[in-house]
């Protein structure tokens, strides 16, 4: 049998890419809700088709060690991109240990700001060391540099509460720590440096792609005009809501302000003052941003609207240039694969609700704001439902799946790109009745997509942007046994996995004419880009990483 490196024969249907995000490839059983779950249109494909495991998490994927778990932002970034580039936490790493981020103009705008107005140094941000919005130790570093070496001497600090990218009761075991290290800076650099204000990840300011304008409101309240419910400290505030919230983890926890011995906020954000949001990550950090940057904001009132100098850790949208001040360059990706298949005129479409919308345009397009060709490409959004998504697990799967069926069938696109949120955000509740749900969902979806795709004779390539809901269930660190709470439960991982994720080839026309390519080693997401070259007939680019397939010739 004559083997082709190269490229496949053109098929007369699409190819088409689901990204089941969120659904990484695990055996084990328990704990994991996407094989417990009624998945028989997954399973039939893995068993009858070309497939393997991918990496995504680690330096694969970019990202500073193999220990850091893989998200939706690197995860896309690198199926576009087709190579590896380093990814927001190595950058910041590498920027705070060269000393560069204290050296370049954000830092020195916001730092200059608050001396020359003699005001406040603001930070808000995700608190936690999950190291996919943000790391907390990048945040110590940078109150170290402005109480030592800057002489800043008052720093309030806005803390958003985690639960999701770690453990998801594990606030106190940063809260606590942190606030002996501010007693220390305090103490030894004769500073006044103190947590301002708080509240959960999902329940305050960290909204994205518009879908629920009221979080980023009740976050600039809180953080900025300091009104909400008052506390004597962040501790307090968890400890009580946690008793009257039973159940409630981190991410949900209610918005707090933290007073003073008078009951007065210590902390609102004031003219003069400078801010400094320490997300690395642009997709939650991109409405807050505009919120304190924009002149003709309209998404709610911004009461009050004080003058200060804001910078996001990194610049979210490079199209669109939010924030104008930031202190870090984001990668820049040139060369994704959505530019080089319009260069060769591939007509494309991508489709996915709003909470992943971004995800397939603005990071598989290298962290780019619209198209590359109005004339080539097609972008197709369905809105969210602005609900927990523990109650609606099926999300929007079946009105995504209905345009993306009627995109395959019209014969107007050569790739078409479509996510499905599922497995991703609802295995962030932690909820694994929910989370089976979610899974079988995105299984149904291809139940439907797969008659479609033989019915044109397309291609279909299923595979994941990172894992989530396939590992449910904290494990200890040391036994690898599954944790259980107080009464017995297994206790509930809602956070990114380590595990590959599943690729599979499904080609109607020719299912023995496709090989697995064994001389491509440990092969991860950015081999996706070439690989999809060669199912459109084309040759990869030589920059690319290798492609994955084999063909009979």
């Amino acid at each position: 049998m004559a083997l082709s490196k190269i490229i496949a024969s053109r098929r007369p249907g699409p190819l088409v890419i689901v990204i089941m995000d969120g659904i990484g490839y695990r055996e084990e059983l328990e704990g994991n809700a996407f094989f417990e779950g009624y998945i028989p249109h997954f399973r039939h494909l893995w068993n009858t088709c070309p497939h393997t495991l991918l990496k995504a998490h680690g330096t694969a994927v970019g990202l500073p060690s193999d220990k850091d778990m893989g998200n939706s932002e690197v995860g896309h970034n690198a199926i576009g991109a087709g190579r590896v580039y380093p990814q927001g936490a190595r950058l910041v790493n590498e920027a705070l240990e060269s000393g560069r981020l204290f050296k370049g103009k954000g830092w020195r705008y916001v730092i200059d700001f608050c001396r020359q107005n003699n005001g406040t140094l603001h930070f808000i941000g995700l608190f936690s060391d999950g190291n996919v919005h943000s790391h907390i130790d990048h945040l110590k570093k940078m109150l170290e540099y402005a109480a030592y070496h800057e002489k800043i001497k008052r720093a309030r600090i806005h803390i958003l509460l985690d639960g999701r990218d770690v453990e998801e009761t594990s606030a106190l075991e940063y809260v606590i720590p942190f606030e002996e290290f501010l007693a220390k800076l305090n103490s030894e650099a004769q500073v006044d440096y103190r947590i301002a204000s708080g509240g959960g990840r999902m329940a305050i300011t960290m909204d994205r792609y518009e879908a629920n304008w009221d979080m980023v409101e009740r976050g600039w309240k809180t953080h900025v005009a300091g009104e909400g419910r008052p506390f004597m400290s962040a501790q307090e505030a968890i400890e009580t809501y946690r008793k009257e919230i039973p159940g409630v983890i981190d991410q949900d926890l209610p918005p707090f302000v933290i007073v003073d011995e008078e009951g007065k906020p210590v902390g609102p954000i004031r003219d003069g003052d400078g801010v400094i949001f320490f997300n690395f990550r642009g997709d939650r950090a991109i409405e807050i941003s505009r919120a304190f940057e924009e002149e003709n904001f309209a998404p709610f009132e911004r009461k009050p609207y004080p003058k200060v100098a804001y910078a996001g850790m990194m610049e979210y949208d490079g199209d669109l240039h939010i924030p104008k001040v930031y202190l870090v360059e984001p990668p820049h990706i040139e060369n994704t694969m959505g530019e080089l298949l319009c260069q060769r005129g591939i007509r494309q479409m991508a489709i996915a609700e709003t909470q992943k919308f971004g995800h397939v345009t603005y990071f598989w397009n290298g962290n780019r704001s619209g198209k590359f060709s109005e004339e080539l490409e097609t972008y197709i959004e369905i809105p969210s439902d602005v609900v927990p998504f523990e109650q609606r697990p099926w999300m929007k799967a079946a009105e995504v799946t209905d345009k993306l069926l009627e995109g395959i069938r019209s014969g107007k696109y050569d790739l078409i790109r479509v996510n499905y949120a599922n497995g991703d955000m609802v295995g962030h509740t932690g909820i694994y009745q929910a989370a089976r749900i979610a899974g079988e969902a995105v299984d149904l979806c291809l139940g439907r997509i797969i008659p479609v795709i033989e019915e044109v004779k397309g291609i279909l390539m299923v595979t994941a942007d990172h894992g989530n809901l396939e590992e449910m269930f904290e494990k200890d660190k040391k036994t690898g046994k599954i944790k259980y709470d107080e009464n017995g439960k297994p206790r509930a991982k809602t956070s990114h996995t380590l595990n590959l994720v599943p690729f599979i080839i499904y080609d109607p026309v020719g299912p023995d004419k496709i090989l697995i390519n064994p001389e491509v080693k440990n092969p991860s997401l950015t081999n996706i880009a070439a690989t999809c070259f060669q199912l459109l007939g084309l040759e990869p680019p030589d920059f690319y990483d290798p492609p994955l397939l084999l063909f009979e010739t």
